[in-house]
């Protein structure tokens, strides 16, 4: 009976702790915050807190002494954190630039039910009757502000890649209006592209990941070769795409007159509603209308999850490892301290002081490795440049982001580990009899 009682106490300590931590990791800032300041409340004005505080004291005054043991904590944890901050920072990164590429004043068209520009198809008919929409934005010589686009997949040799690797990179057909839609994307090099010919402008990040891409080379593009007059920054997405003249595009890929998508600039971003309906209302489209905004950030949703799934996979296999270094650690230094515990709690000292006590001592350590995986993580992986397919279609070059929400992740991470490292060496020291430990000392 006495064994079948233990099993179920520790099944049920062990559920508890499960679900403390979920909870712990779905915490923000400030419910941390407002834990903290209730706990130095604990210490200050209670005498079982003013023991805690005591105790800890005199365990991390001897942290000098176990400094070889203490680093394993530090060390594993920082590893854990900072390989979980890269993830986190990747994901970031490459949502932030969709995201970046899309407003709510902008709206995107694409055939009905399709998920993707390249997905979708429009007829020359259906693209006059959207350009003539409420709504749209109308330039100074009173034309709408609409860009009818083609978005294809073209391969050119990677930079990094061998003589004969190629990637996949978003050939994007526009027209005039592509640039009045999108004002922030500037040229930096050349010039743009010439109506009818087979000229190209690329963005950087593009130039970064292919080779050819420089200003005044040439690049096979299907069977024909291409001239690269000029070079465009933007900000986002657009400038891991190639652009060229939507015409010579749609005849060197054989489709016609129809396009992907029309992009517009609405009126404001009070407009998209109107002009939504208005196309929704019309017998001759079967169409779907979002803003840029919405519509970029529903394309990054699944790598965004894919990504941040294996970091989390990741981290948690490290984790574990990370969580028995902490308990072979501080089960070693409960040992070791066996007898000054034993004196404290001779003389008056309650469980509770000590199980809090030995859980701040590894916590504390938990949190200097967190903030050290995190710093690593930070000047290794913030700005720094990748790359992976997005859409489907072409490589998005991106760059990490490591924000305070990622830092803020990684940092309940190492406090999660400390926590569980620390959890049952200090529940070991509150039921250490005092009378053994006294003899074995």
């Amino acid at each position: 009976m006495k064994k079948v009682k233990s099993f179920f106490g520790g099944l049920g300590l062990l559920l508890v702790v499960v679900l403390g931590l979920v909870g712990w990791l779905a915490l923000p800032w400030y419910a941390l915050l407002v834990l903290a300041v209730l706990f130095a409340l604990w210490v200050l004005l209670t005498r079982r807190g003013r023991q805690a505080g005591s105790v800890t004291q005199v365990g991390v005054s001897t942290l000098r002494q176990r400094l070889g043991s203490s680093s394993v904590i530090v060390i594993g944890i920082a590893g854990v954190v900072a390989v979980l901050v890269a993830m986190l920072a990747m994901a970031e990164g490459y949502r932030e630039t969709l995201r970046r590429s899309g407003s709510e004043d902008t709206a995107i068209v694409l055939r009905g039910a399709s998920a993707a520009e390249v997905m979708s198809t429009l007829s020359l008919d259906n693209i006059n009757v959207i350009a003539q929409a409420p709504g749209i934005a109308r330039d100074a010589q009173g034309r709408p502000v609409a860009s009818a686009e083609l978005v294809v997949a073209a391969n050119l040799p990677l930079r990094d890649g061998g003589p004969d690797e190629d990637g996949s990179v978003q050939l994007r057909g526009v027209g005039e209006q592509a640039w009045a839609v999108r004002p922030n994307v500037k040229l930096v090099e050349g010039r743009r592209f010439n109506t009818g010919m087979r000229e190209i402008v690329v963005g950087v990040g593009a130039q970064r990941q292919f080779r050819g891409l420089e200003v005044g080379k040439q690049v096979r593009i299907g069977s024909d070769l291409w001239t690269v007059v000029g070079a465009f920054r933007s900000g986002d997405a657009m400038e891991s795409e190639v652009w060229a003249d939507a015409e010579v595009v749609a005849t060197t890929y054989r489709r016609g007159s129809t396009r992907t998508s029309v992009t517009a600039r609405l009126e404001n971003a009070g407009a998209f509603k109107t002009f939504k309906a208005a196309l929704a209302a019309d017998p001759r489209l079967d169409t779907d209308a979002t803003t840029t905004l919405e519509y970029f950030s529903k394309q990054s949703e699944q790598m965004v999850k894919i990504i941040r799934v294996i970091g989390i996979v990741v981290g948690a296999i490290m984790a574990i490892g990370a969580v028995f270094g902490a308990l072979n650690t501080m089960f070693a230094t409960v040992a070791t301290r066996a007898r000054e515990i034993a004196t404290l709690r001779a003389i008056g000292f309650r469980s509770v002081p000590v199980v809090v006590a030995v859980m701040l001592e590894t916590m504390l350590l938990a949190l200097v490795g967190g903030l050290i995986g995190g710093l690593l993580a930070w000047l290794i992986f913030n700005g720094y440049t990748a790359s992976t397919i997005a859409g489907g279609v072409g490589q998005l070059t991106f760059e990490f982001k490591v924000t305070p929400a990622v830092m803020w992740t990684g940092l309940k991470w190492a406090l999660a580990i400390g926590f569980v490292g620390g959890l049952f060496p200090a529940l070991r020291a509150a039921r250490l009899p005092v009378t053994d430990a006294l003899r074995a000392a």
